[in-house]
């Protein structure tokens, strides 16, 4: 308990848990909008959850890293949660337009 209280005063953060996540959306330019809607929204609690999102060859790839299991745990379901939303927003209303 002493070694996590002194590397909290000293204002250092153990990652311990970590997940990655990983959408194939056959499409640069869909992944790129389902990127930027999710982008903006920001972990409410960065100092327990850390989220890094890429995009790369139509491919959308996530890594999450947090100081206990269950702040992983629920960053992830959100983050899921939002972006199913914005996949079926785009599948719905982004066919026959040009993006």
């Amino acid at each position: 308990m002493a070694a996590m209280a002194s590397d909290k005063a000293e204002g250092q953060t153990q990652w311990e848990f970590s997940c990655d996540l990983e959408v194939d959306y056959e499409s640069e330019e869909i992944a790129s909008i389902v990127y930027t809607t999710l982008a903006v929204d920001k972990e409410l609690q960065p100092d327990k959850v850390k989220r890094q999102m890429s995009v790369s060859f139509g491919k959308l790839s996530v890594h999450f890293e947090a100081v206990e299991a269950r702040f992983l745990r629920a960053s992830y379901s959100a983050f899921v949660d939002v972006l199913t939303l914005a996949t079926k927003t785009v599948e719905e209303f982004g066919k026959g337009m040009e993006l």
